[in-house]
């Protein structure tokens, strides 16, 4: 029996775009590698990582420039396999949000304290 009315939730997602994550659980093919943040999938929990996860999409050929084959494309990863690389320590570590003085909320460093995000 389907669900009537199934809520999509939006996920708290401390991860953005343009970050340096590592995986830390999942595939040992991947396990201990890191990539920057492509695309952020809020509604779906996951993360689309570069050089990370890669499937084979078999191309077609799409007019005359355009040439069809076998290309390796990342495939999304479950945000609870990751954890973000501090750009300071550079180990990866868990996310505290902190308030500056002027009253804006930024993202800092569990591990050495600093502030994650460009000020």
């Amino acid at each position: 029996m389907a669900q009537k009315g199934k809520k999509q939730t939006r996920w708290k997602m401390n991860i953005k775009r343009g970050d340096i994550v590592q995986v830390m659980w999942g595939s040992a093919l991947w396990r201990g590698k890191r990539g920057r943040v492509i695309k952020v999938l809020p509604k779906e929990n996951r993360l689309i990582v570069e050089g990370i996860n890669l499937v084979w999409k078999h191309q077609r050929p799409m007019g005359r420039l355009m040439q069809g084959g076998r290309i390796q494309i990342p495939a999304p990863i479950h945000r609870s396999k990751v954890m973000l690389v501090c750009p300071h320590c550079d180990k990866p570590t868990r996310i505290k949000m902190q308030f500056l003085e002027d009253g804006r909320k930024v993202r800092a460093c569990k591990r050495c304290g600093e502030i994650i995000d460009p000020v």
